[in-house]
């Protein structure tokens, strides 16, 4: 019997695991259809044979292959054993499994027609491509379901059959936040999960929630551990931000490892860190734009009063001299001569860099 489409107030599914003792367990979240990003980390994480992989959610969408991620993810949990949380960008059964209802149809067809508001093709999208099936505002609907239910159902199977929550007898994986009394969707989607949490008997793996985000003055994707709360957060920004990055984080060792494509090269000369910096970010990114130049403009963040310049391209919505940006920062890394960095983008003032999953700004020349 198929199971009941997952509703906002569903309670959520939990999975119960005993692995033994001296299982190392890898965590992985928010790949986010970036399927190359995770080839690179696994190859980087050069796991044993013995060794757990827990997705901890958002395998999918915003990226540009879902349907070949799912399908590695599938592939990969018949080779090994893998564990796979759903997040709020994965059950994307209810395509197909909810009754018809004009309005989540409405939904549907406007999700598909802007490709994910301008994220690209998603999931559905990817399938219904694939079997020649036209995306187009007049789309007949129904028999987009029909081709998806005929054709996808194991893909479809393995996303019914995702938990919420993932327990060990050590751990437990929860893609938002571990608030079964609220029901499902909250477990999946939890913003800022880290400032509402309170303390867990268990160390609580969490994504979703950017790992940057959760800083001011620097742009910083290492995985939060918080001991007082006994909750690891690892959500490195993989595709959505910039200068994003797949995380791993190993249990029982407490250590991690990241990847991302940037080309990586060493700095010529010593740089000290600048003692007033900022980070403007998403949730936070309202300014006043001051003065403009061809490469940067000069702006002041409206709630800090902060003034900095920003690349004029992450200009994001524009009313006058008001404006939202994309994040941006002014932090120079502290860097000797030698280090290495990760080139995310050349500019006239300087380079954006990143080392250690810290990121900013370095001012001098590169050893390529």
């Amino acid at each position: 019997m198929k199971p009941a489409p997952l509703l906002m107030t569903t309670p959520p599914t939990v999975e119960r695991l005993r692995l033994g003792p001296g299982r190392r367990i890898a965590a992985i979240s928010d790949v986010h259809g970036e399927l190359d990003y995770l080839k690179g980390l696994l190859e980087k994480c050069a796991l044993r044979p013995e060794d757990v992989i827990v997705f901890v959610g958002d395998l999918l969408e915003k990226g540009p292959d879902s349907l070949g991620t799912l399908r590695y993810v599938m592939e990969l949990s018949r080779q090994r054993e893998v564990h796979t949380v759903c997040g709020n960008c994965d059950f994307w059964q209810n395509f197909c499994d909810l009754p018809d209802d004009p309005e989540q149809d409405a939904f549907y067809l406007r999700y598909l027609v802007g490709r994910n508001r301008g994220w690209g093709d998603g999931l559905i999208a990817q399938m219904l491509r694939e079997q020649g099936v036209a995306i187009a505002p007049d789309m007949d609907l129904a028999a987009a379901k029909a081709a998806v239910r005929e054709n996808y159902g194991q893909e479809l199977d393995f996303l019914r059959a995702l938990p919420h929550i993932l327990e060990t007898e050590d751990y437990v994986f929860v893609h938002g936040g571990y608030v079964p009394e609220k029901g499902a969707f909250a477990c999946m989607k939890l913003d800022r999960y880290r400032a509402v949490a309170r303390p867990h008997a268990k160390w609580t793996v969490v994504g979703h929630w950017p790992l940057v985000l959760y800083h001011e003055d620097v742009v910083d994707a290492r995985p939060i551990v918080d001991e007082d709360l006994k909750l690891i957060s690892i959500d490195g920004g993989c595709v959505l931000k910039d200068d994003g990055q797949l995380n791993a984080f190993f249990l029982p060792d407490m250590t991690w490892t990241s990847y991302d494509r940037f080309p990586v090269a060493r700095v010529k000369t010593d740089q000290a860190a600048n003692p007033r910096h900022w980070y403007i970010r998403y949730g936070d990114n309202a300014v006043k734009i001051l003065s403009e130049g061809a490469e940067f403009i000069h702006c002041r963040h409206l709630r800090t009063g902060y003034e900095m310049d920003v690349p004029a391209d992450h200009i994001l919505t524009r009313d006058g001299d008001r404006a939202t940006v994309n994040d941006v920062t002014d932090y120079r890394l502290p860097l000797r001569a030698g280090d290495e960095i990760s080139v995310v983008r050349r500019t006239g003032r300087g380079i954006m860099c990143k080392r250690g999953g810290v990121s900013g700004w370095y001012d001098g020349e590169l050893d390529e």
